[in-house]
């Protein structure tokens, strides 16, 4: 029997979904990318409050499968990728970006393509000091998907993205961390055990919080100062409302250290 494509753990709150494909390294495929929307919506209606994204063997991902679609090649037609990426990667990328928690990104290895692309959409990124990332995509005569075009100039600047987008460059856990693509950089074998704590730490916080100010970050990306601030506004009425809000005061009043329900 084939082993699942993901794999889902759930404790004390934290979801872990791991892409399971490690003989062709995670790489993706229309059945892997809706087993792990699955498993996100899996976390959501259980109510975890944070997810660990990362991947078997040696890498996270190597994106798109392109062995799956390799018979959908003729000699003047390919795949049809509007298809491929409306079912299948863009529902999945959403799904990810849209969860009301915080995810964070373990990179165990090799981050291409859309496997990059799946790291970026998280909210936290934490690599393995032996993590490679390439965004791949003009080397084989594509364009970036799954949204890199939108996160990787977020996070690394518009002059370093528009260099790792046209050149396909690898970069190291290193140059990752100094382009601003990833968040800290751990041993390798201290990764997983670094990434549970940190996204422990997350599930253990106040979530409506962290999704909330996810949704500022966002949204500053295109409002003016003056919008922002009338958005923070009825955003930090929404998290005012919320019983870990009200506990916590309670908590800093009394002395105390709070203890927060994800609510």
């Amino acid at each position: 029997m084939p082993e699942e494509p993901v794999l889902y753990e759930a404790a004390e709150g934290l979801a872990t979904i791991t892409l399971n494909r490690p003989d062709v390294l995670n790489a993706l495929t229309p059945d892997t990318l809706a087993a792990l929307r699955a498993a996100v919506g899996r976390a959501a209606g259980e109510r975890m409050r944070a997810v660990l994204l990362t991947g078997a063997g040696r890498g996270f991902s190597a994106g798109m499968d392109l062995a799956s679609i390799k018979d959908q090649y003729g000699p003047a037609s390919g795949p049809d990728f509007v298809a491929l990426l409306r079912d299948h990667f863009h529902p999945t990328v959403r799904a990810l970006r849209g969860l009301d928690m915080p995810v964070v990104a373990a990179v165990n290895g090799v981050a291409a393509g859309a496997g990059m692309s799946l790291a970026l959409a998280c909210d936290v990124r934490l690599a393995a000091d032996n993590a490679r990332f390439a965004t791949a995509f003009t080397r084989i005569g594509l364009v970036p998907d799954c949204g890199m075009a939108w996160t990787l100039p977020r996070l690394a600047g518009a002059g370093r993205a528009s260099y790792l987008l046209l050149s396909g460059e690898q970069i190291d856990a290193a140059a990752a961390l100094a382009a601003g693509v990833v968040d800290r950089v751990v041993p390798a074998a201290q990764l997983q055990q670094a990434a549970s704590d940190f996204a422990g730490q997350l599930a253990a916080g106040p979530t409506r919080a962290f999704v909330i100010t996810r949704q500022l970050l966002d949204r500053a990306q295109t409002a003016s100062f003056d919008e922002l601030l009338e958005f923070e506004a009825t955003k930090q009425a929404d998290a005012g409302g919320t019983r870990d809000h009200r506990n916590a005061v309670a908590a800093f009043l009394r002395k105390e250290t709070p203890l927060f329900e994800g609510r």
